[in-house]
């Protein structure tokens, strides 16, 4: 356990000094902007092609293992929104905040650095895979049910185009359909321009987590809503061992895809959640409060995902 313990320290330790930074420089959020565009156009998509661009094409065409994440990801989803909007008695657009809240994780930010910090160069593949298909499904399901709940008046062609648009056009869904290409047909990379890709790569992860304990800085917690209690428990424990439990009942995917899947589903949620609320004016101190409170929380449940991970306990071999 102490081990697993020393693995998270720098990780969370970036957080903590961002979030210490931002407290002491007490800068408001506009601050952040270039740090983020550094981190969503440059360093993020750098990394994500340097995964991909060295990766055998048989591994980056396993629809089985992308089919079998995505739909663990939205079940949950879907009953997260059931439970809002039913049970809750919350309205459509409330609802999908809630739902993106306990299924959106915070895959690009914290997952690729947490991943291969734990797992090695093993964990390239499934990190790659899963924050470009899962961002592009999240990238295309937000503005499509937020249109319905909001009633956009545009017409459903235009609805369509946009989000095709905002789709095709994220760096993440670029940066890594750039690297199938040239995973595809080998294409060589110069010398100088693979040291300007390994020097932001490297810079990814711990930009990303500086930004995230600063951002978590500039949205202090007013109060806590009684949602985000069962939303923190769907996302931090249900959504990684349903992930662990789907995944082992298909089968044929390799042991660090699976810890990789279920590490980055046990991740808090992601401040898109926010940037979503905030953009469509819903539900956003609440969503502000969701992202803050998992992460917190998160503290405490990754070591123990850890723990199993590297213990074994959690064998590939189940079987329902």
């Amino acid at each position: 356990m102490a081990a697993t313990l020393a693995l998270l320290i720098p990780f969370f330790g970036l957080i903590a000094i961002g979030f210490v930074a931002a407290r002491l420089s007490r800068l408001n959020a506009d601050a952040l902007g270039w740090m983020n565009i550094f981190i969503v156009y440059a360093a993020l998509p750098a990394l994500f092609f340097k995964l991909v661009s060295r990766t055998p094409m048989a591994d980056l065409t396993r629809v089985d293992f992308i089919f079998t994440q995505l739909t663990t990801v939205y079940t949950v989803f879907l009953l997260m929104l059931l439970i809002a909007t039913v049970w809750r008695r919350a309205t459509l657009a409330e609802g999908v905040i809630q739902a993106f809240g306990a299924a959106y994780g915070n895959i690009g930010y914290m997952g690729p650095g947490l991943a291969l910090l734990v797992l090695g160069d093993a964990a390239a593949v499934p990190v790659a895979l899963i924050v470009c298909f899962e961002n592009a499904v999240h990238f295309v399901v937000a503005p499509a049910l937020m249109a319905i709940a909001k009633g956009d008046a545009r017409p459903p062609l235009a609805v369509a185009l946009d989000v095709a648009k905002r789709v095709s056009m994220h760096p993440f869904i670029v940066s890594t359909a750039c690297g199938f290409v040239f995973a595809a047909f080998q294409i060589p990379i110069a010398a100088p321009l693979q040291q300007l890709i390994d020097y932001l790569a490297q810079a990814a992860a711990p930009c990303a987590l500086f930004a995230m304990g600063v951002t978590l800085a500039l949205r202090p917690l007013k109060r806590i809503p009684v949602e985000i209690g069962y939303i923190t428990a769907v996302k931090l424990l249900v959504l990684p061992t349903v992930m662990y439990l789907s995944l082992s009942w298909i089968g044929g995917f390799d042991r660090n895809w699976i810890y990789a899947a279920v590490l980055l589903a046990a991740l808090p949620t992601a401040t898109n959640v926010f940037v979503i609320s905030q953009h469509y004016n819903v539900w956003q101190e609440r969503a502000s409060a969701t992202v803050l409170i998992t992460t917190l929380l998160s503290v405490l449940t990754l070591p123990v995902v850890l723990y199993l991970i590297s213990s074994g306990f959690l064998t590939v071999e189940w079987t329902p």
